[in-house]
């Protein structure tokens, strides 16, 4: 069975291109050109993930909007915002209002792909494990920190960490080194994305932010100047 893409694009070339593109890996889309066209559709048939532009017609935030609104109807649904907004505070704002990840329509559609199929999977498990027919064994250990690869998601000290898909990714990568340093290159390579050396300390002080929400005292992640960062928790 095909999983459903409900895409909310206003630019008509972007959009039909996204659409072909996704349907010919295999997913059913519906596109949308406007926030209240998609609101109206969602809240008949909700897709399987939600894949939003930030601004849309003359709504500079129409996407943030349609976001929270989605929010309200779901908090399950995996929501991802491919935009040409790409500076951090509307990174930051799409992510604190609910939103999954947030890709950079510079980026290829390979990206995406890819963040779909991984949100997908992990909506899987999580009804799997709703319904008690998870089978286990997807996570592993180190020190204080526990990750789960089919979910996606992290704990630290027995409290789960509010991470984006994006920065998961770079919990993993750093956790796996054996308190090797990690460059950008290996983040980058590792959340699947392609930014400048400020965006992933962005990513990294983010990171650092939400782990110190759950325990203040968080100290695990060193910054390495000019080489990269280093998980340091045994």
């Amino acid at each position: 069975m095909s999983c459903t893409i409900g895409l909310v694009e206003d630019d008509e070339v972007i959009r039909e291109n996204l659409k072909d593109f996704l349907e010919t890996h295999g997913f059913a889309v519906r596109a949308h050109a406007d926030r209240g066209s998609a609101l109206d559709a969602f809240h008949s048939d909700l897709p399987d993930v939600a894949v939003l532009d930030v601004a849309l017609g003359d709504e500079r935030e129409g996407g943030f909007q349609l976001c929270s609104e989605l929010r309200r109807v779901s908090s399950e649904l995996p929501i991802v915002f491919l935009t040409s907004h790409d500076d951090e505070v509307d990174r930051i704002s799409g992510l604190r209002l609910g939103a999954d990840d947030y890709l950079s329509k510079e980026r290829s559609f390979d990206f995406l792909v890819v963040r779909i199929e991984t949100l997908i999977a992990r909506q899987r498990a999580l009804r799997a494990e709703a319904t008690g027919s998870d089978a286990g064994g997807s996570t592993w250990r180190t020190g204080s920190l526990e990750i789960d690869r089919v979910r996606s998601r992290v704990s630290w000290r027995g409290q789960p960490v509010d991470l984006p898909l994006t920065q998961y990714w770079m919990v993993a990568e750093l956790a796996s080194g054996s308190s090797a340093v990690k460059s950008h290159a290996d983040l980058m390579r590792a959340a699947r994305i392609h930014v400048a050396p400020n965006t992933i300390a962005a990513h990294m002080r983010a990171i650092r932010q939400r782990f110190r929400a759950v325990d203040p005292d968080f100290d695990a992640i060193r910054t390495e100047r000019g080489l990269g960062y280093r998980w340091l928790e045994p």
